[in-house]
């Protein structure tokens, strides 16, 4: 695959870690926004001391830390999460996962999507809140429940596919299509498609054939707790906002644009406290960000393809990133013991940690029918831009 790099001027800060030049490596290609395709009450660590100790132990007796295989292989290949204290290390974008738990697939304010992707893992923070806005959404915006993407792999670390960032368990993923009134099937998890909240054929414009009010609270109530640090959105979503919310405007800076997400928001909250090793971001801006910074992403320069250079040399394909990459706990973490079930380490005790087969429903009770009540209209291929930034 063909790909260039980009340095950017504004905007792009949101997602690059203090200290590196706001510069980025993307594929030069056009494609569909894809689906990437804190707080601990009731949870405690099952691993003592010892065990960390153990795992350590094993990372630096193992050959693993010279392994010269991508991470994303070797995190992509763990099923189960490390048995350790919870811990995020490093940068979203570049890190790893201790102590990783899953949220249920079902709930009674949610459900989560896409299950064989095994992605629904995040650090006890993260998918806390994320519960708890299931229910709020529920009773202050009157969202009937979430549909869940993407949160994590079971250890973190960098993904075959979809994100740079959900590394590290504190970024989530939720659709902007309300749950239905049924238990979907596994295969309408795997198959169903969001709707995006743009028009198809006309540049950045909202179709209200799809977004409401509804759409707007339910991003609004997500900023509004105070360990979320960023909610992304598409720009044509937070210029949306910018125009038309006339509630309280403290949260709105919170809401950022980037490429696509144009039919799921992305939430990401801060490093938990006690995360010694996680790299937070710079907080956001001042004000609502209903500034230059916003108008910028309506001019031409964050869409036009790059303009090759005289005599340039074809751009290398990107290293993909190894272990040695990583912060060095991650060696541990990908060495670390696996649980003995999935349900030990399930949110909540794991009372809906497996998927339960379950005949699919009439039309009537049909995700096609859940977006035709909600006035959406049927996904289609909205354009993305050629430089996406490769760090979130």
């Amino acid at each position: 695959m063909k790909a260039a790099i980009f340095c950017s001027p504004l905007a792009i800060a949101d997602f690059i870690p203090a200290g590196r030049a706001p510069c980025y490596f993307v594929p030069v290609r056009q494609s569909k926004s894809i689906l990437d395709d804190e707080m601990l009450p009731t949870f405690k660590p099952l691993l003592t001391r010892l065990g960390t100790a153990a795992a350590l132990l094993a990372a630096i007796a193992s050959p693993l830390h010279a392994e010269d295989r991508p991470a994303r292989e070797l995190f992509g290949g763990k099923a189960l999460p490390s048995v350790m204290q919870p811990q995020a290390y490093g940068f979203y974008s570049k890190g790893c996962l201790a102590g990783g738990v899953a949220i249920p697939t079902d709930g009674p304010t949610w459900q989560a999507m896409r299950l064989s992707r095994n992605r629904r893992w995040g650090h006890p923070a993260m998918i806390e809140l994320i519960e708890q806005f299931s229910k709020d959404a529920r009773t202050k915006v009157g969202w009937n429940g979430l549909l869940l993407g993407d949160i994590a792999q079971p250890r973190g670390g960098p993904m075959m596919n979809g994100h740079a960032s959900h590394q590290i368990g504190l970024d989530a993923d939720i659709w902007l299509t309300p749950m239905p009134d049924r238990t979907l099937t596994y295969q309408e998890r795997e198959s169903i498609q969001a709707t995006s909240m743009l028009q198809p054929k006309r540049f950045l414009t909202i179709n209200p054939s799809a977004w409401s009010e509804r759409q707007a609270r339910l991003i609004m109530l997500a900023a509004s707790y105070p360990q979320v640090e960023r909610i992304f959105v598409n720009p044509a979503i937070k210029k949306k906002l910018c125009d038309t919310w006339t509630g309280d405007r403290t949260d709105l800076g919170k809401v950022r644009p980037i490429y696509g997400h144009d039919y799921h928001f992305h939430i990401r909250i801060k490093c938990p406290p006690g995360s010694a090793n996680c790299k937070g971001q710079a907080a956001v801006p001042t004000g609502d960000g209903c500034d230059k910074s916003l108008a910028w992403w309506f001019t031409d320069e964050p869409w036009a393809k790059p303009s090759p250079k005289k005599d340039q040399k074809p751009a290398k394909p990107p290293r993909l990133a190894t272990l040695s990459d990583l912060p060095k706990a991650c060696a541990a973490v990908l060495a670390g013991p696996a649980p003995a079930s999935e349900q030990e380490v399930t949110y909540g005790g794991g009372s809906s940690l497996a998927y339960s087969t379950q005949e699919p429903e009439t039309a009537d009770g049909s995700i096609a029918a859940v977006i035709a009540a909600d006035g959406a209209q049927p996904s289609f291929a909205v354009p993305v831009p050629l430089p996406r930034p490769s760090l979130q």
